[in-house]
């Protein structure tokens, strides 16, 4: 048995793709996942299953959620390894005195080059900073995530990508969910 962790993209967020989580966890439950539990409405929800490929988890999940509620929702699944290298080589982590409320982590689809962050062009949302590291992009906003036009879909249409964004504070939560 393994456990994934998905991601879904905008779901629940400002009235979009509405989606109870006892009826999303029902839904995984019907289509052969266990031990399902959800943290947080905006979509993190781990299973466990027989399938070890996290892509056609992935795509299992979204296929099923078009199904069922009739959404688009892009899908990135997650190890409990790739959670624990978010702790491991945050370099914003290393600064003294960070301020862990403006730390995020973009996960996506695939794993990136360390190039592309030069097709990122963050230079010119400075002082915003990002930092590529495998299939994630770790971001410090100066002021905050609501405030950036450094976001996912800024992500996605530059690197071509499905891209999903969670706070410090949820990644941490997550991987302590997955030590559970």
């Amino acid at each position: 048995m393994t456990t994934h962790l998905a991601l879904l993209r905008g779901i629940n967020v400002s009235g979009h793709n509405m989606m109870k989580m006892d009826a999303l966890k029902t839904m995984l439950e019907n289509i052969g996942f266990q031990n399902v539990r959800t943290y947080l409405q905006s979509g993190n929800v781990f299973v466990d299953t027989q399938e070890e490929s996290a892509s056609k988890v992935g795509f299992m999940m979204k296929q099923e959620i078009f199904k069922v509620f009739g959404h688009e929702v892009p899908v990135v699944v997650i190890t409990k390894e790739d959670l624990q290298l978010c702790f491991k080589n945050n370099p914003f982590l290393k600064e003294k005195d960070i301020d862990t409320k403006k730390l995020y982590v973009a996960f996506i689809s695939i794993a990136l080059k360390k190039e592309s962050i030069n097709d990122l062009k963050i230079s010119q949302f400075k002082p915003d900073e990002a930092s590529i590291d495998g299939n994630r992009i770790f971001i410090k906003y100066a002021i905050g995530a609501g405030k950036t036009r450094f976001d996912q879909k800024y992500i996605e249409k530059k690197l071509n990508v499905t891209a999903t964004i969670r706070n410090w504070n949820t990644v941490t939560n997550l991987l302590n969910m997955y030590s559970e």
